[in-house]
This record gives C-alpha cells, sequence and structure tokens, in this order.
C-alpha cells in the first residue's frame, strides 16, 4: 500500500492543519515494529492543537516554512518548553505530554513529518476531550477545574471541535 505522503492535505478545518497517519492498521508490515509516522499540513496560521502521546515519544522535522512549537512537562512544574523551527529543524515530544505546533506564518502554509516511537501512538486532543467528551463531563467538574462560570463551560461544550486527524 502507498502511503502518499508527497501529497498535500485538506487544511480548511477550524484548526487549520491535518495529520495523516501511517501505522500498522495502513501498512500491515508494520505490526510489532514499534514505529508510525505522521505527515502534518498546516495552514497559515494552523495548528496541531495541544495533544499527547500516550504510547509515543515523537520526533517532528519541518518540510516548508515554519512552525512555533512546544510541549510542557508534568506536574507540578508544568514548565513550557518551546521553539520556533524552520525548514529542516528537528523537536523531540517526550511520550504522553502535552505538546502543540502552531505555523505563525500569516501567508504560508508549512508541512512537517514526524516519527513515533510506537506502532499505536494514539493520539488525545485535549480541548476535544475535555470539551467534547460523549457524555459530556459534568459543567460544576469542569467549572471547578477551569476555574469558570458554568456558562462558559457549556459555550465550550457546545463548540464543534474540529478533529484534524486521517
Amino acid at each position: 500500500m502507498a502511503a502518499n505522503l508527497d501529497k498535500p492535505r485538506d487544511t480548511t478545518n477550524k484548526v487549520g492543519s491535518n495529520v495523516t497517519l501511517i501505522n500498522a492498521m495502513k501498512i500491515p508490515g508494520l505490526n510489532t515494529l514499534g514505529i508510525s509516522i505522521v505527515r502534518i499540513d498546516y495552514a497559515p496560521l494552523g495548528e496541531n492543537s495541544p495533544h499527547t502521546h500516550p504510547h509515543a515519544t515523537e520526533i517532528l522535522t519541518v518540510l516548508e516554512g515554519a512552525l512555533y512549537v512546544g510541549f510542557v512537562t508534568s506536574n507540578p512544574e508544568n514548565k513550557l518548553f518551546t521553539k520556533k523551527l524552520e525548514k529542516g529543524d528537528v523537536f523531540v515530544f517526550p511520550v504522553g505530554l502535552i505538546h502543540f505546533q502552531f505555523n505563525p506564518c500569516p501567508n504560508k502554509p508549512a508541512v512537517a513529518i514526524a516519527a513515533l516511537s510506537s506502532q499505536n501512538p494514539s493520539t488525545i486532543t485535549i480541548a476535544n476531550a475535555v470539551f467534547g467528551s460523549k457524555p459530556p463531563i459534568s459543567d460544576d467538574v469542569l467549572a471547578k477545574a477551569f476555574q469558570v462560570e458554568k456558562n462558559t463551560v457549556k459555550w465550550l461544550q457546545a463548540q464543534f471541535w474540529a478533529d484534524n486527524q486521517n
């Protein structure tokens, strides 16, 4: 099966990115090898929203454009590490940590390739999981956790949470 990672992807969703995952489900020969790869296309000002891979470390290489990337360490430090990457630059996101990528250019798309250390890295997009769960997490729980009014929680839960994973 051809992966076709050379083809640009549609980035017209709410977050302005498209993640194309190639794993053991798409190429059975990857089964038991502990690796997968993704192509990420970013519209101008597009992002791959804060997310985590519970089963994999990720190494990302910028192929075109520029990206502002970062990850947050675990509690209690919650230290943010960021860097602006240019074409050819590489960045590593440790397993399980919340991370993101953002295209800071308002008029040029960006493209990256990332390798992951699992045949099934899983992805948890933070906003989708917290505010788009089915059934919804209790307004009381989220209002207290984020220290906001329940109406804010209700508004966030009513949004359409884009899925940029293909």
